[in-house]
């Protein structure tokens, strides 16, 4: 893929770059959605029920990684996609799910007409977006949504930057940018969400970090 000459293009350049050393290793370690705590699994669920009743429609996986949330959301009913920057998360996706569709592309500039999707899942992938450009990632979500469509976007949760500088047994380079979950919130509302559930966690492993779950519509 050419490297983007937006001015957003060094933080994709180095999430892409990261997230492609490390998507063997990746796949391997992070849990498919049957080995996440019964509170996110359950979030994933009233989102497909959710796009379910409200007629249902294409679903998108943004930042969906080797795909396993995608295969999760296929079997709960829904027509699910997937779409990452890296470009070996898509390979392994494809070759672990060749019966679903995914697509290299950023999530903040998606090839989709306006309204053309039931639902969006951003599940832990908008954190490696820098905090002023999170309304206009909003904003496209928005714009690619249906009327009444859903999204479901899950993530960490904090204040400042963190570098980690390795990851899955790797070396990286990527930036996790944390804003609070009340920021969150105020920055969907802005591009046109309502958010109607919201799920805040903490973990004993992560105590540096919350986790924050938010269902919302157009």
């Amino acid at each position: 893929m050419t490297e983007p000459a937006r001015p957003a293009a060094g933080h994709l350049v180095a999430v892409r770059r990261s997230y492609d050393t490390v998507a063997a290793d990746y796949a391997r370690l992070v849990v498919p959605p049957a080995g996440m705590d019964p509170l996110s699994r359950a979030m994933l669920a009233a989102f497909a029920e959710l796009v379910r009743e409200s007629g249902g429609g294409v679903v998108a996986d943004l930042g969906c990684g080797p795909g396993k949330v995608t295969a999760h959301l296929a079997a709960l009913g829904l027509p699910a996609f997937g779409v990452d920057v890296s470009g070996e998360m898509i390979a392994l996706a494809r070759r672990s799910h060749p019966e679903l569709r995914f697509q290299q592309g950023e999530m903040a500039a998606l090839e989709l007409p306006d309204r053309a999707l039931g639902g969006i899942l951003a599940w832990y992938s908008v954190h490696h977006t820098p905090d002023e450009q999170l309304p206009a990632l909003f904003a496209e979500f928005h714009r690619v949504l249906a009327p009444g469509g859903h999204l479901l976007l899950g993530g960490h949760t904090g204040d400042g930057q963190s570098r980690p500088g390795s990851a899955y047994g790797h070396p990286v380079s990527y930036t996790s940018y944390l804003v609070p979950g009340d920021r969150l919130v105020e920055l969907l509302a802005g591009a046109g969400f309502t958010v109607t559930t919201r799920l805040d966690q903490a973990r004993p492993e992560r105590p540096e970090r919350g986790y924050v779950s938010l269902l919302a519509h157009a």
